[in-house]
């Protein structure tokens, strides 16, 4: 019943861990324009993300335009979209082994070892899953705090932290969860009494005697 319970908690993780990661790769609001010091200009908020820019004007109107040409972007922005893409994939890859494992389980009870290869493949996919949406949002992260508290940068060039990275480091910590939740669930599988591998009993080796019907025993050869 636990074990079901596990597989079941881990599932809910990582579909809402799998949504996350896919609104965070779509959302603009990675980086959002800081109003200190002298820049007053309220109306208009700025949002940059991995595929587009944005201006919001009061909350009402809202331009985005996606970015021109590959070439022209940051090397750091061409590898976290490529992170985020190969996140999105094996959270879609983790979550249907995670199904076919809960409905595996159902249906199969007798073997725990073919549970487990779905167990095992899910949680290490949910882990990977988690790791690559962490590093490019944690870089980021950092590098806008970096820049903040930097003289030297000019302030209508500072940012602040988007919704996209909350979301992000949300998405990252229930997918580390999921996979974490699998990975102990093919340890119980594995370490789980296997009555299949036990040592035939003793009346497997008695042997009847072919002239009075009489149980023999493999002592009664020596």
């Amino acid at each position: 019943m636990s074990c079901c319970a596990l597989q079941i908690a881990g599932l809910v993780c990582g579909g809402v861990g799998m949504v996350g990661t896919l609104a965070a790769t779509a959302m603009p609001q990675w980086r959002v324009s800081a109003f200190i010091e002298g820049n007053i200009v309220v109306f208009e908020t700025i949002w940059e993300g991995l595929w587009m820019d944005c201006i919001s004007q009061l909350g009402i109107r809202l331009q985005c335009k996606f970015y021109d040409s590959l070439l022209a972007l940051s090397p750091s922005l061409e590898v976290f979209r490529a992170l985020m893409c190969i996140a999105m994939g094996l959270s879609i890859i983790a979550f249907l082994m995670g199904i076919a494992g809960v409905k595996y389980t159902r249906q199969t009870k007798e073997d725990p070892q073919g549970v487990s290869v779905f167990m095992l493949t899910a949680g290490i996919a949910f882990l990977l899953t988690g790791v690559l949406v962490l590093i490019p949002v944690s870089w980021t992260g950092g590098s806008i705090i970096r820049d903040f508290y930097d003289p030297n940068v000019p302030v209508p060039l500072k940012r602040e932290l988007g919704a996209a990275l909350y979301v992000g480091w949300v998405s990252s910590a229930l997918l580390i969860a999921a996979g974490t939740m699998y990975c102990s669930f093919w340890c119980l599988a594995d370490t789980s009494p296997k009555s299949r591998y036990q040592l035939p009993s003793r009346h497997r080796w008695q042997k009847r005697d072919f002239a009075g019907g009489k149980s023999l025993s493999m002592h009664a050869y020596v």
